[in-house]
C-alpha cells in the first residue's frame, strides 16, 4: 500500500507540472497567432476557388482555434454568418475540438509521437472528407438556422500589446481549465498506483471493432476535456488497454460532447445534429482501428 501512495503522488506531480507548462507555452503561442488574423482574412482564405484547398484549410484553421465548443461554436456562427462557405466551415467544426494544439502535444508527450502523428494525419483526412465533401454534398447548409451565438469568439477586439494579450488569453485559457486538469491528472495518478494491471487487461483490452465503438459511444455523454482524458488514457494504457480503444474514447468525448451538442442544436435542425454525432462515431471507431492496426 505504501508504495502504491508513493507512485501516486510521485506520477500527480509528475503529470500535473509537465502538463501546466504544456498548456502555458501552447495557448501564448496560438493566442499571438490568432491576433494576426482577422475575420475578413479568414473568409478570403476560405472562399478560394478550388473547393479541396478550402477544405483543407478550414481544417487547419480549426487546427489552430480555441478549444473547446465555448469557443468553437461562436466561431462557427461567425464564419457561417459571414457568408465563408459551408464545406470549410464543417471541416472547421470538426476539427476545431479534436486537433487543437493542446490535444496533439499532450499526445505527444503522454503516448508518444507515433501516436500524435497517426491521430493527426487520419484526423486531417477524416475532417476534409467527412466535415467538408459529405456535409456540403448532403445540403446540409439548409439546416443552419441563421442565428448568432453570444460568446468570447475568435474575432473578439483584443487590446494591449500583442505579448500582454497572449499571456493574458494564455492565463484566461488555463485558470478555468485547471479543475479539469486536476481531475484528469488526479485520475491517471490513482490509475496508475492503485488499480491491478489484470482489470484493465480483462475488461477494457479488446483491439477490435466492439471495444472502439463501445468507448467512442462512452465518451460522448462523460464530457472528456483532452487535458482531463489524456493523463487518464495515458495510464489506462499502461495498464493495458490498447492505444486505439483510448483514441476512440478520446474522440468521442471531445468531438460530440453533450454541452456542444446542446449549443449546436441552436444553431441546426435535429438532422444535423444526427449527423454530426454519427460521423463523430464514425471518425472515433475508425481512428481507433486505424491507430490499433499501424501501432
Amino acid at each position: 500500500m505504501t508504495d502504491s501512495i508513493l507512485e501516486f503522488i510521485k506520477t500527480f506531480f509528475m503529470l500535473f507540472f509537465e502538463l501546466l507548462a504544456l498548456f502555458i507555452v501552447v495557448s501564448f503561442i496560438v493566442s499571438f497567432i490568432q491576433q494576426v488574423i482577422s475575420e475578413e482574412k479568414i473568409k478570403k482564405i476560405l472562399s478560394r476557388p478550388n473547393k479541396a484547398v478550402n477544405y483543407l484549410l478550414g481544417t487547419l484553421f480549426g487546427a489552430l482555434t480555441p478549444f473547446c465548443s465555448c469557443s468553437t461554436i461562436p466561431i462557427l456562427a461567425g464564419l457561417l454568418n459571414s457568408k465563408v462557405p459551408f464545406g470549410p466551415s464543417m471541416s472547421f467544426l470538426i476539427a476545431s475540438p479534436l486537433m487543437n494544439p493542446v490535444m496533439v502535444f499532450m499526445l505527444w508527450s503522454l503516448l508518444g509521437w507515433k501516436i500524435a502523428l497517426v491521430y493527426f494525419i487520419v484526423l486531417i483526412i477524416f475532417s476534409i472528407l467527412t466535415g467538408g465533401l459529405i456535409f456540403s454534398k448532403l445540403n446540409f447548409a439548409e439546416t443552419y438556422k441563421g442565428v448568432t451565438v453570444k460568446g468570447d469568439g475568435f474575432f473578439s477586439n483584443k487590446q494591449g500589446s500583442k505579448v500582454k494579450q497572449a499571456l493574458n488569453d494564455a492565463w484566461a485559457f488555463l485558470y478555468p481549465m485547471l479543475p479539469y486538469l486536476f481531475i484528469g491528472v488526479f485520475i491517471g495518478a490513482f490509475i496508475y498506483g492503485f488499480v491491478p494491471a489484470e482489470f484493465i487487461t480483462k475488461y477494457a483490452s479488446g483491439d477490435g471493432v466492439f471495444s472502439a465503438m463501445i468507448a467512442s459511444v462512452i465518451g460522448i455523454p462523460m464530457y472528456i476535456r483532452p487535458e482531463t482524458m489524456l493523463p487518464i488514457a495515458d495510464a489506462l494504457v499502461s495498464k493495458g488497454m490498447s492505444m486505439g480503444t483510448v483514441i476512440a474514447l478520446v474522440i468521442g468525448g471531445a468531438g460530440a460532447s453533450i454541452p456542444e451538442v446542446v449549443m449546436l442544436s441552436k444553431l441546426f435542425k435535429k438532422k444535423f445534429l444526427v449527423a454530426f454525432i454519427s460521423t463523430i462515431l464514425i471518425v472515433a471507431i475508425a481512428t481507433g482501428l486505424i491507430v490499433n492496426l499501424i501501432i
